[in-house]
Formats: structure tokens, sequence, C-alpha cells
């Protein structure tokens, strides 16, 4: 099905039924009304969505539901689970599917036998994998902090959380909206869609499955689904109405081109002819921040591209990633000290690419993103 719109938005009819609906406990036993059509998001009128990148993981360990939950409390509009799955085929949030840095199963002496070595998107990497085990085993490890060094305090967190399932996460959002009075939505991402196609653990039918069970099936709904293969977004465009993202990264390409033999890079996408071909079955682009505003060798940034305008041209609206607090991960023009792991003028990065129009920004600081958002002038 074509994707027409042009902008994505929380309608008002999706907070009605965020409110009105029981929590789902089970997938089984979803009970949402059907949407009704609500006021989609005007570029020109309305406010730019915060998405919390994998939660609010500048404070708590990534993918966990104290990491969802506190980004909703910091007024983020989406929170982002990224998609894996276990042996028993069910979906869980994880960064990716070896899971050695964001859980303790290193520590496990019961699954040191897991320990493995497997090609992923053609690189070989060691260590454990969700699809080595079931639901039930995932549940009795505990997250951990993937970047210890880099965020110290959120460590004393570590094997406080355990992993959670894709359905754990909509009755977060749905119990929170109801809560709050607000819509919230869900951004989930499917990793390694081809990967997992390969071993016969396909992501996009227990996706589909669980937000049909949910009621999630309709443009108005508050899910947007992104990836970095396309492959998978066309089949998803087949599947189900809900809106859907193409992921573009600054360098390299989608890893169903490269299974196909198809030589077209993220740079051809991020292309305007590449936008309009996107355009025919996705709503919108998830861009890296270099390919809207580059930095040269040293850092610094550079001219801003035509990515936005053409984009918007196209039919499709331009979420970013990824914004974050820390000197390391901001431009040389907005670090503090010399510090890596001390924070910059984030405030400034995200006034200069809001200023260039982009609809929604992926933060794992979305509190700073809120800020920044309220002391926006009027579009």
């Amino acid at each position: 099905m074509r994707r027409t719109l042009s902008a994505f938005g929380l309608a008002g009819a999706l907070l009605a039924a965020a409110v009105v609906a029981p929590a789902v406990v089970a997938p089984a036993v979803s009970a949402s009304a059907d949407p009704q059509p609500g006021p989609e998001r005007s570029r020109a009128t309305d406010r730019p969505l915060v998405i919390a990148h994998r939660g609010a993981s500048g404070y708590r360990p990534e993918h966990t539901l104290e990491a969802y939950r506190l980004a909703i409390r910091m007024g983020a509009d989406y929170i982002e689970p990224d998609l894996v799955s276990t042996k028993d085929g069910q979906l869980v949030a994880r960064h990716e599917n070896e899971i050695s840095g964001t859980t303790d199963v290193a520590a496990r002496p019961e699954f040191a036998a897991r320990r493995a070595t497997k090609t992923i998107d053609g690189v070989a990497v060691t260590g454990w994998f969700t699809e080595d085990f079931t639901l039930a085993e995932l549940k009795t490890l505990r997250a951990q902090e993937r970047l210890p060094q880099v965020r110290v305090a959120n460590t004393a967190f570590d094997g406080r959380f355990e992993v959670p399932t894709l359905q754990e996460v909509i009755d977060l959002a749905r119990a929170e909206s109801r809560n709050r009075g607000r819509a919230i939505g869900i951004y989930p991402e499917t990793k390694h869609p081809s990967y997992f196609a390969s071993i016969g653990l396909p992501l996009e039918e227990p996706l589909v499955t669980v937000l049909r069970a949910n009621r999630l099936t309709h443009r108005n709904d508050p899910v947007i689904i992104q990836s970095f293969e396309t492959a998978n977004l066309r089949k998803l465009d087949k599947m189900i109405d809900v809106k859907l993202a193409q992921l573009m990264d600054a360098s390299g390409r989608p890893y169903d081109f490269t299974v196909a033999g198809d030589p077209r890079t993220y740079a051809d996408l991020a292309s305007a002819a590449g936008l309009r071909w996107i355009a025919s079955y996705a709503d919108g682009v998830g861009a890296h921040k270099n390919l809207i505003v580059p930095r040269d060798a040293a850092g610094k940034l550079l001219a801003p591209t035509t990515l936005v305008r053409d984009a918007h041209r196209a039919g499709l609206v331009v979420h970013a990633w990824t914004f974050r607090a820390e000197n390391q991960f901001l431009p040389a023009d907005f670090r503090i000290g010399a510090d890596p792991n001390a924070r910059g003028d984030v405030t400034a990065e995200y006034e200069l690419f809001l200023g260039l129009g982009l609809d929604g920004v992926f933060s794992d600081h979305p509190d700073t993103a809120v800020a920044a958002r309220a002391g926006l002038p009027a579009r």
C-alpha cells in the first residue's frame, strides 16, 4: 500500500483510545478501541516528536521497562524498543541479539556452554545470542549498562531489571497513556531481519501478530516500525497499515541489498531519487545526523545537506538519530571541556537540527530534547 501522508503524529483519537482501553495482560486479551480518524500532525504548525532512544538510556540501562518509564515521565512522545527473537519465537527488547554487553549472561555458569561465534550481517560475532534462549531462560537474566565507562551512574542499576517483551512494552505505553492523559507511542525497530529469517525466526510475522492482538493495525495508531533494511519494510507494508520509517546510516548499505546484490548504498537512498523510492513503501526516514549536517575529520560541523528538504518534497518526514549529551557524541563545535564523558551543549545541537525542519529526534536524554523543543519558536 503506497504511503501518502506527509507527517506522523499522535492524533487526538489515539489519546482517547489509549485512555479508554484497559491494560493488556496478554496478547490474546487486548481490548483497545478501534481507532477513529484524527488530525495528523502538520510540520508547519506542530511540534517535532521526541523519541526516547532505547528509553531514557542516558539515565538507566537501555531497553528496560524502567528506562522506558523514565523517558515517558520526562515527556517523550514515543519509546523505542529494538526487537530480536528468542528461540521460541518471542520478541524481546535488546539492542542486539548478542547480549553479553547488555545482560549478566556471561556471569551465569549455567549458560557458559551457549557461548558461540556467529556471522551476523557478514560480521563474525562472539558471545551469547537471544535466539539460543527461550523466553523463560532470558527472563532469568538481568540487564546491565552497555556503556559503563561512559555512564558510570547507570551501573548502579545493574542486575535490577529484566529483559522486557514487546508485549510488556506495549502494556507500559498503554498504562502510562491512561495515567498521564496523553498518547505514548511505540517505535519498534526490527534488528537484523535478514539474519533472523535465515535461521527460521523471521521478525515480521510475530511483530504483526502482537500488534494485531493489541488492535494496533491502523495508520492512526501510535506505532511506527523502523528498520535499516528495506525488504522487510516492503514486506510489512503489505501486511499491516501502521506507519513505517526507513533508517539510513551515514555509511554502508542495507544488508538486504548485500544479500540481493543491489549496489545501492545509504547515500543513494538519501538522494532525492532514493527518497522518492522510499516513499513508495514508507512514511518517513530515520536519518543519521551526519546525513543532515556532516562533520569534517576533526568533528566540526559542515554545511547542511538538502536531505530534509528533499524528504519533505517526497512526502516523507525526517527523524534524526542519535542525540546524546556527552561530549564524545557531540560535534566539536558544541563540546564543553576536554572530558569526553562530560556533558556538552546538546541544546545547541537540538536547536541547529530542529531549525532545519526536523519532524522528530531520537535522544538518549529525552528530557534535554523536551526542553529544547519547548524553547522553539512557533513554526
